[in-house]
């Protein structure tokens, strides 16, 4: 599954889903929607990709990564975003993702249950670290909240993975909202 589907959060609703007899509808059409947030952070990346020659945007958008993306968007606030730096951030994470998978699959079941060691809120620690960087005052905070309440309420009541989407959704739409055009 690493090898076709580059995205850890469709993987890990994937391997939710995953029961005798096989979805594959289901767990295609779960996939695609969970990933639909890459579009998001495409359309959000793709302003920053002018000096980059065209190309090289289908190298860029294939290893982007929510953390590649992150990382991108905030060089993007203080300097130019470059090919060398964009893939010097987002190449690493291929064949780490792809050797971390293998590993787990071999290690997973000796390690037990990973919330008894805390490594269930590692992934949310992640993000919550990411976000950190991008905290500019209240106008961040409120995207912040807005998108982590709704994805909270849409995971207490909506079926599947779709909590992903509502959050990003809200939160670019309170972005939207929220938006200041500053004075040159």
């Amino acid at each position: 599954m690493s090898a076709i589907v580059y995205t850890g959060a469709s993987q890990f609703v994937a391997i939710d889903m995953w029961r005798e007899p096989l979805p594959i509808i289901l767990l295609v059409v779960t996939t695609l929607g969970v990933s639909m947030r890459h579009v998001l952070m495409s359309a959000s990346i793709a302003r920053h990709l002018s000096p980059i020659k065209k190309a090289w945007h289908p190298f860029i958008i294939y290893f982007l990564t929510d953390e590649a993306w992150a990382i991108a968007e905030r060089r993007a606030l203080v300097r130019p975003l470059t090919l060398g730096y964009f893939l010097g951030v987002a190449v690493p994470l291929w064949p780490t993702w792809f050797l971390s998978s293998a590993l787990g699959a071999f290690l997973g079941k000796a390690l037990g249950d990973p919330a008894v060691i805390g490594l269930d809120f590692a992934f949310a620690a992640m993000f919550i670290a990411i976000l950190v960087g991008f905290w500019k005052g209240p106008r961040t905070g409120a995207v912040i909240a807005a998108s982590a309440i709704a994805a909270v309420l849409g995971k207490l009541n909506l079926p599947g993975p779709w909590f992903i989407m509502l959050g990003g959704i809200t939160g670019v739409v309170v972005a939207v909202l929220v938006h200041e055009e500053r004075e040159a």
